[in-house]
């Protein structure tokens, strides 16, 4: 499912392969412009997901054994896919308030089941704060995170950074802001991981070239 499609779903039982690249050349698309990273010193990785997204759901936990294997000029970036709609960015402000708070390793998986097993809203305060209670140890402080400035700035950089790296479904793997994979480029998650490893490497050929 494109992501136009998508985002005509209310109830976000979302599945989002990338639909763009299916029968490509290469397992990898180049983007144009370059995205720049916070962090020249690294070879910053980003993955975009959604919690609506089953393909997510079982990407997640390849990506999370993949980032203990990588070296110190590596980082991972996880991102939220909002494409300007309310209920995703909802859910967006729920990953940044868990992360922040230092709750992501609690509420991660219960959110992805919350919303697609559950098919259980939450997008909205009153509905963050039901949920988080009895599973965080402050429910008010997450709550506080929740709605706070900095988790809504956040958000919009997310919705920046899928525009401005073409995201047009998820899971998405985005190296060093130039290049783009997927499962529907590499033919699967665990070869999507294959190609990022491959491309880390190009960065580093590229930036030892320079």
């Amino acid at each position: 499912m494109n992501r136009r499609e998508a985002l005509k779903l209310a109830g976000l039982a979302l599945a989002l392969p990338y639909a763009g690249m299916a029968g490509a050349a290469e397992p990898f698309q180049t983007l144009d412009p370059v995205q720049q990273g916070d962090d020249p010193s690294k070879i910053e990785v980003y993955e975009f997901f959604h919690y609506g997204c089953p393909h997510c759901r079982d990407f997640e936990p390849l990506i999370s054994a993949w980032k203990k294997t990588l070296p110190e000029d590596v980082v991972l970036r996880v991102v939220p896919a909002v494409w300007n709609n309310a209920q995703l960015a909802g859910l967006a402000r729920l990953y940044y308030a868990a992360e922040i708070s230092g709750e992501l390793d609690t509420l991660h998986k219960a959110v992805f089941a919350a919303v697609q097993d559950d098919k259980r809203p939450l997008f909205n305060e009153e509905q963050v704060r039901e949920f988080v209670t009895g599973k965080v140890a402050d429910p008010a402080k997450f709550v506080d995170t929740y709605k706070s400035f900095g988790v809504g700035s956040m958000v919009q950089r997310s919705d920046q950074l899928a525009r401005a790296m073409k995201i047009q479904g998820v899971p998405a793997v985005v190296v060093d802001g130039k290049y783009l994979t997927s499962a529907s480029m590499s033919g699967s998650h665990e070869d999507t991981l294959k190609v990022a490893d491959q491309l880390i490497a190009r960065v580093r050929q590229e930036r030892a070239a320079k």
